[in-house]
């Protein structure tokens, strides 16, 4: 046995070829193909119909004056304010006239209010002496009241004074930017006149107004896509409006935005479920392979082989696809990159994993 073995290595032929019968072996088993991979998922997707709406703001107001005079001050259209900086500044010299009178006539009554109570008491004093009647009591009681009460009609008076004075100030009611102003200085301002339209263009919303038939399946908090510029964006529904307008059998609806989404009055568009939908598994849209006999997805065996699965489209939301394919699970990695190079069966390697 010995001399057998050692004559096969003294024949350099032979040796030869058997390394080379190896390296054939070894080129007969590709390397696995590079993929990328994705994970099916089981979701509720239903069709959608896109109902246009509008960027609005949730404070946007044209702000009116409470008070009149001539206009003194007005602040600059584009002006960035915070609520309770002034917004116009009207001529309060009358007003402040009218309050000196009132508190020098408030000064009187309080004056006599301050006799009437000392009268009062001394009166009251004597009285267990039986030195004064009791009819004076009740007439110097009745002075008394009659000095508290126009005391207290002056001071009423005079907080009323002040308080057009305060008006003469007028304020922003929230933060905002002025986007235009409707009088200017020197122009006479009556109570109830606009002065100024003041947006805030932090706090935005989409108001959109959709078809009665879509209310049945929307409610608050759902998420909902939103297009602006070609571009979705996800959002949230804020409000229902639980009215139907019956001439253009539409209900409105509010989309909660971020502050930076787009300019107030912009148009864009909102995409409403048209139905519940159904729960089923879905893909990424890139798993899909298309074909003009079928539509297949390759998915990843435990084996890290590719198996072909054939399946039939449905409802497409973003990137996910429904589809109807009783072999395939949720959790299971389908090809998303590199799936219409492999064949059944063919080894494969995810670069997302390394």
């Amino acid at each position: 046995m010995h001399h057998r073995i050692q004559s096969i290595f003294l024949r350099p032929g032979l040796a030869a070829a058997l390394v080379l019968l190896g390296y054939a072996a070894h080129a007969q088993t590709p390397p696995p193909a590079s993929v990328e991979t994705a994970v099916a998922v089981e979701t509720r997707l239903a069709p959608t119909r896109w109902v246009p709406g509008s960027v609005v703001s949730r404070d946007d107001a044209r702000i009116a004056s409470s008070a009149a005079g001539r206009v003194l001050e007005i602040v600059e259209v584009g002006t960035r304010v915070g609520k309770g900086e002034r917004l116009a500044r009207l001529d309060s010299s009358a007003l402040r006239l009218r309050l000196e009178q009132v508190r020098a006539e408030a000064g009187r009554a309080k004056a006599q209010r301050d006799l009437a109570a000392s009268q009062m008491a001394r009166f009251e004093r004597l009285a267990g002496g039986q030195i004064v009647a009791q009819a004076q009591i009740d007439e110097v009681r009745a002075t008394l009241a009659g000095a508290e009460q126009e005391l207290a009609r002056t001071q009423a008076v005079r907080r009323g004074i002040e308080h057009e004075i305060s008006e003469t100030e007028i304020r922003a009611p929230f933060d905002g930017i002025v986007s235009e102003r409707f009088v200017q200085r020197g122009e006479y301002l009556t109570v109830g006149a606009a002065v100024a339209h003041v947006v805030d263009t932090t706090r935005l919303e989409a108001r959109v107004r959709a078809p009665l038939a879509l209310a049945a399946g929307m409610a608050e908090g759902q998420d909902i896509e939103v297009r602006l510029a070609g571009r979705t964006h996800s959002a949230s529904v804020r409000a229902i409006v639980p009215v139907g307008d019956e001439r253009t059998r539409q209900f409105e609806l509010r989309v909660a935005l971020p502050g930076d989404f787009a300019l107030v009055g912009s148009a864009i568009d909102v995409a409403l479920p048209e139905s519940a939908g159904v729960s089923s598994i879905a893909v990424p849209r890139d798993a899909l392979v298309l074909r003009e006999s079928q539509t297949y997805v390759m998915r990843v065996t435990a084996h890290g082989t590719a198996e072909r699965v054939v399946v039939i489209p449905g409802v497409v939301r973003d990137e996910l696809v429904e589809v109807d394919a009783g072999s395939l699970n949720a959790g299971d990695r389908v090809v998303v990159r590199g799936a219409e190079r492999l064949t059944d069966g063919q080894s494969v390697r995810d670069m997302r994993a390394g």
